[in-house]
């Protein structure tokens, strides 16, 4: 079966201007132009479009589905597989937040009578969740599930006011980082106080502080792209300058 960029999109559910844009960068292009200048696809294409609209309901940007869909690597089958279980948890999170929902309403009904605890449950279960979905496997990996666990639930036992602790720590971080970043010198006494303050960010996490897993951690803000992009994404070269001062801070060689 061929299909127009016409007929395509109104098969699967999107626009003819999304279809032409996915051509002109190189995502998906069509199988050929007729004689009257028709983008024409076939079941290949149709196949590949799918892949990427799975990615993107996933919620990953154009660039990185580009990279997954047209590596040399890329299995359609593994993808399929690896898109059924991510979505599996997705549906599991927006259970547990309907719940959340429906035991509010009962509350406020009278019918029952919730925690604080209970009331932000759903939400750090789904936070929980999607930082497995980015960077669970890496994670586990360099840190053990024992470790990964043990932050997770640290998570689900904070109170409310742990969390707004928490949360402004984590804004006095960022805006010491940016000061000092400014400042451009990883040994100053403003980059040394933003290191401390990610040490106590992670304290939050971690049952034990250990400065070789601070550093090892400062490392992968630079060796993974993902987390570089998240520091960088204001100033770029902020990754970089955050993991110079916190292996100054820890005393551990940047080759250890």
């Amino acid at each position: 079966m061929e299909y127009t960029v016409q007929k395509l999109g109104r098969l699967a559910g999107i626009s003819t201007r999304t279809l032409r844009y996915y051509d002109e960068i190189d995502l998906l292009k069509p199988l050929r132009v007729n004689a009257s200048g028709y983008r024409i696809y076939g079941q290949a294409e149709v196949d590949l479009l799918q892949q990427i609209l799975f990615y993107r309901e996933l919620g990953l940007p154009l660039e990185e589905i580009k990279a997954i869909v047209t590596s040399p690597s890329f299995d359609g089958r593994q993808a399929l597989q690896a898109h059924h279980k991510q979505l599996l948890a997705k549906r599991k999170q927006l259970d547990l937040l309907i719940h959340t929902v429906e035991q509010t309403i009962a509350q406020q009904e009278g019918r029952m009578k919730m925690t604080d605890q209970q009331k932000f449950e759903g939400f750090k279960k789904e936070m929980i969740a999607e930082n497995e979905r980015k960077y669970g496997e890496e994670i586990r990996a360099k840190y053990g599930d024992e470790t990964v666990d043990r932050a997770n639930q640290a998570v689900m036992n904070m109170t409310p006011e742990q969390q707004a602790a928490h949360e402004k720590l984590n804004a006095e971080l960022h805006e010491t980082l940016a000061q000092a970043f400014a400042a451009g010198d990883p040994a100053s006494e403003l980059a040394q106080r933003a290191a401390d303050l990610h040490r106590q960010w992670l304290s939050f996490y971690w049952g034990q502080y250990s400065k070789e897993a601070h550093a090892g951690v400062a490392r992968m803000y630079v060796d993974d792209e993902r987390f570089t992009a998240y520091y960088d994404k204001d100033q770029p070269g902020t990754a970089r300058f955050l993991r110079d001062a916190i292996l100054i801070y820890t005393g551990v060689s940047d080759n250890a």
